[in-house]
């Protein structure tokens, strides 16, 4: 033990050691505690440790962390005997590394002297509650752990005294775990989704790694700590030493290494005001984007319900706005009232208390009316003042990120839309107050310019305005939801590319960096080489499925955003009227374009756009080439990148911006772990081999009163208990939809594997297949449609009780276009019928057409082998289920309440088990085949639910046949 300096002048003294040893303590018991139980596992129950719920040994053969030191004794107490001592030093160690670094009136080190005390907590709360004692808190207590570990470890950076060699450790070794986490994630997907085996063993090394760099980042304290003596004394008293370590490295070289660590971040002091204003601006930057992205929802319904033009479309134009700041009094009155204006907006928030759809519309259209107009005034008055422009930039695109990651974790919606409340989700309320606080803040500092004397004649504020339209249409369509390009990449089953739910991320880490870029970064992307990689990015998009075509959107993504800043920025110091107000009206042109690709058939002039959603892309880049060209003409870019990446003081806002980046950044990335998909779903009567599949028209997500109705289907279908279901008219990935996938949130909700069909850029309405049991195989289609609407089909194989059952789901063509649905019938027949002779099947359809007659006759024929599921059923046009080599045992009908504008069919089907009784379901008769029994006839585990018997619950009831049919030929 080293003696004390002290013991000789005060013999007082009883103990005293030095502070590095507090370091090297916490670090050998740590490291004991965590190599103790690796060891002992290994010895007593390694071929347990190593086995997953995949594979075993020898496929794996090292175990993870969790497994390691989970439940199983003695390892298990071993290991938390060895944590409960390391406690000690732990708080020592956060103590004294406060001691060292606090200072008068710095905030900062109190800070991560906090995270690293709730780090500590978070620590032996996910050590001592295992997933297996409460798999809830265990997962957040790690993450919690996981989240103030960032600011720790940058702050220790941030806060590091004189010492080169400390300072060296403490950035390789941070580098070194962080840099870990991204192979960490990669084999843990590549086990959990793909299983592939031997991924989790890859796997257990990045997580033991993480383990040592952990534990080593806090080590390296002992080259700071001893400078510290720590004495106990019989009487209170202080200790403070001196630092006994002169740094050979100037300070000056020191903090600017740190400042480069840290990016800046933590340098120059911390302003509570500054940073509440800059969290402010980025909510309220969400609260336009939750508004904008809310309109062509609300007008959607209208055309929806009228089935063509209803007329409610006009309010697509309320974004432009601008153009009134065309007229000098007019933009004098906003923008020295913008406070005014800005509240104005929120009334889209307000829309939700608005319960007349007609009334809705209304109220959301003037919250845009309003947010685009105040919107363009403040940047065209912060024009004169580079540093607040770009901080009102920044926070406008940070709103966007903010809206993508809110959409993430409500599954595609926003929790303030107009279209949610209570009952299905929303969080307006909250939402609303927190707009309140945000908006007051945004505009409490005046106007810098209120005449607009400063605008800038140099280039063109025609091509600015075009820059604007296509750069606003390209991040709307394509970047306000993190599934939507990902759902352009689809190709059904096995998964070859992104899904949603698991690798959504890379599209908010490609749109963090390229805003990162856009700040720090402008002379990067102002050019002709970054703009003809996007438009490759763009190619490889719109042209390729699975992870290529998602290459594209990665690379598009992070232009868009970097390309956001220059462009605004330079279209702020123009006529606004021009910039803006056209810029959106060019953005209203493409979103019509957008929209008339897919629906050419209820449109005028919809035939020569057609399926052309090539063209819209080629439109959008040329838009954004126009913005560009002016952005660069007259070597624009050089000014604009000098004048933007000046180190000063009126830039300070930038690290409170990266500061909110990285937090949102955390967000998603807990939204993401809580929504990992288990892949462990069970159907509903695996003892009977039995499974109830369904047909269902969900008419976009919408019910009858404007309200986003998942959370009513996912109770229907839930207490239906349905293993496979059909859903038609479900593609809502276009701006008028609201960029929503309501199959996310069935699919993790109801625990059943998702195939999303054609994606958006198949210009279809939709068809998805939802099923309790794997997905093998699956193909998409397009049915012959020479004259009206695509019609999309899916061919999927499932493994239900280990036979192989293809499942068929098809939306037909209009009953305007008879010559389509006759060519889409035939298609499809002999797509049936191309199947294994002996293989069981299901249709599950909109087939418009009467029973017995017409189409019908081909659908159900010897060519496809299909038959009906009740062919007495007389009153039936739309959908129908249609089966082959199965047992059907059940057939109901159920009503749609106001959800949609289509009932719910569902029947039940038995597997065969064995070769002789799949022998005789083939060999039936239609007479046994078509048997009716008394439900009293069937066993239980065969029947429909009571509670959609009479009333029913919620508007759901048996309907047509008043209850459900039942069949047995056995």
């Amino acid at each position: 033990m080293a003696s004390s300096r002290y013991k000789d002048k005060d013999t007082g003294v009883v103990l005293s050691f030095n502070g590095q040893w507090i370091s090297w303590t916490h670090t050998a018991v740590a490291y004991a505690a965590f190599l103790s139980a690796l060891i002992i596992g290994c010895a007593l129950h390694y071929h347990k440790i190593v086995k997953n719920e995949w594979y075993g040994y020898p496929d794996e053969w090292f175990p993870s962390v969790s497994a390691t030191i989970g439940d199983r004794y003695p390892e298990r107490s071993i290991f938390m005997i060895f944590i409960a001592i390391t406690s000690g030093p732990r708080f020592a160690l956060v103590g004294l590394w406060y001691l060292l670094t606090a200072k008068p009136g710095r905030v900062l080190p109190k800070a991560i002297a906090i995270s690293g005390v709730i780090r500590t907590l978070t620590c032996g709360g996910w050590t001592y509650i295992t997933s297996t004692d409460d798999h809830d808190w265990h997962d957040i207590l790690m993450i919690l752990y996981i989240v103030f570990t960032i600011p720790w470890t940058t702050g220790c950076i941030a806060l590091s005294p004189p010492n080169a060699k400390a300072i060296k450790y403490r950035k390789w070794i941070a580098g070194s775990f962080f840099g870990t986490l991204v192979p960490l994630v990669y084999f843990f997907i590549q086990h959990k989704v793909h299983r592939v085996a031997g991924a989790y063993t890859v796997y257990a090394f990045f997580e033991w790694a993480l383990i040592l760099f952990d534990v080593a980042f806090d080590a390296v304290t002992a080259l700071d700590f001893d400078t510290f003596e720590v004495v106990v004394k019989d009487v209170k008293g202080a200790s403070k030493g001196a630092n006994a370590n002169a740094s050979s490295v100037s300070a000056a070289v020191l903090e600017k290494e740190k400042e480069k660590a840290t990016a800046g971040v933590y340098s120059a002091g911390f302003n509570l005001g500054h940073a509440l204003d800059i969290a402010a601006d980025v909510y309220h930057g969400f609260v336009f984007w939750s508004t904008l992205t809310s309109l062509g929802l609300v007008i959607w319904y209208f055309p929806l319900w009228h089935m063509g033009i209803s007329g409610y479309e006009a309010f697509v134009m309320a974004t432009i706005s601008p153009v009134l700041l065309g007229i000098r009094p007019l933009r004098s009155l906003v923008v020295n009232n913008q406070r005014l204006f800005h509240v104005l907006s929120l009334a889209g928030l307000l829309a939700y208390k608005v319960h007349d759809p007609v009334y809705r519309l209304f109220t959301v259209g003037f919250g845009v009316f309003m947010g685009c107009l105040a919107w363009a005034a403040t940047w065209s008055s912060d024009s004169v003042h580079p540093s607040r422009l770009e901080s009102r930039v920044i926070a406008w695109l940070a709103g966007l990120l903010m809206s993508s990651i809110a959409k993430f974790a409500w599954y595609t919606n926003n929790p303030i839309w107009p279209v949610m409340h209570a009952e299905n989700g929303g969080w307006n309320g909250t939402g609303l107050v927190l707009a309140i606080l945000a908006v007051l803040r945004f505009t409490r500092k005046a106007p810098l310019n209120s005449w607009g004397v400063s605008e800038q004649k140099n280039g063109s504020s025609l091509l600015s305005a075009i820059g604007i339209g296509g750069l606003f249409f390209a991040i709307h369509s394509l970047l306000s939801d993190t599934s939507t390009m990902i759902l352009w990449v689809w190709g059904g089953f096995p998964v070859r590319g992104p899904v949603s739910n698991v690798h959504a991320y890379y599209t908010i880490a490609a749109m963090t960096g390229g805003l990162l870029i856009g700040v720090f970064r402008p002379g990067m992307v102002t050019n002709w080489t970054a703009y003809g990689v996007a438009c490759v990015g763009a190619a490889m998009l719109t042209l390729y499925e699975q992870w290529f075509g998602y290459y594209g959107a990665l690379i598009l993504t992070a232009y868009l955003m970097a390309i956001a800043v220059p462009l605004i920025s330079k279209a702020a110091k123009k006529n606004p009227a021009v910039t803006f107000g056209v810029g959106f009206l060019f953005y209203n042109l493409l979103v019509l374009f957008h929209v008339w690709v897919v629906a050419y058939a209820f449109v005028p002039g919809g035939l020569y756009v057609r399926e052309h959603t090539d063209w819209i892309m080629l439109t959008t880049m040329l838009t954004i080439g126009a913005g560009v060209f002016d952005l660069i003409s007259g070597q624009a870019s050089h000014k604009y990148a000098a004048s933007t990446d000046r180190r000063s003081s009126s830039f300070g806002h930038r690290k409170y911006h990266v500061g909110v980046l990285g937090l949102l950044n955390i967000l998603f990335l807990v939204a993401n772990f809580l929504r990992f998909p288990s892949y462990d779903y069970k159907p509903y009567h695996p003892e009977d081999r039995l499974f109830t599949a369904g047909i269902w028209t969900i008419h976009f997500s919408l019910d009858n009163d404007m309200w986003s109705s998942e959370y009513r289907m996912r109770d229907l279908i839930k207490e239906l208990e349905v293993d496979v279901i059909g859903l038609l008219e479900s593609d809502l990935q276009r701006i008028i939809m609201g960029n929503r996938d309501t199959t996310q949130f069935l699919a993790e909700d109801l625990g059943m594997y998702v195939d999303y069909g054609p994606g958006p850029n198949k210009h279809t309405w939709g068809a998805a297949l939802l099923s309790k049991f794997p997905i093998l195989n699956s193909t998409h289609h397009l049915l012959p449609s020479p004259v009206g609407e695509l019609a999309p089909a899916i061919h999927a194989t499932l493994d239900v009780y280990g036979s192989l059952v293809d499942v068929f789901v098809f939306h037909s063509g209009q009953e305007e276009d008879p010559e389509d649905r006759r060519l889409q019938s035939e298609y499809l027949a002999k797509l049936m019928g191309s199947i294994p002779a002996d293989r069981p099947a299901v249709l599950l359809s909109y087939l418009v057409t009467k029973p017995l007659e017409g189409n019908y006759n081909t659908y159900v024929s010897d060519i496809s082998g299909m038959h009906d599921v009740d062919y007495t059923d007389w009153d039936r046009w739309c959908e129908y289920i249609l089966y082959k080599n199965l047992l059907r045992t059940g057939y109901a009908r159920v009503s749609r309440s106001t959800i949609t504008d289509t009932e719910l069919q569902v029947a039940k089907f038995i597997v065969p088990k064995d070769e002789a009784d799949k022998g005789r379901i083939m060999s039936a008769s239609k007479e046994q085949r078509d048997r009716r029994v008394a439900e009293q006839q069937v066993p239980e585990g065969w029947r429909f639910p009571s509670l959609f018997r009479g009333e029913g619950v919620r508007g759901h009831h048996y309907h047509v046949f008043d209850e459900p049919r039942y069949y047995f030929y056995f």
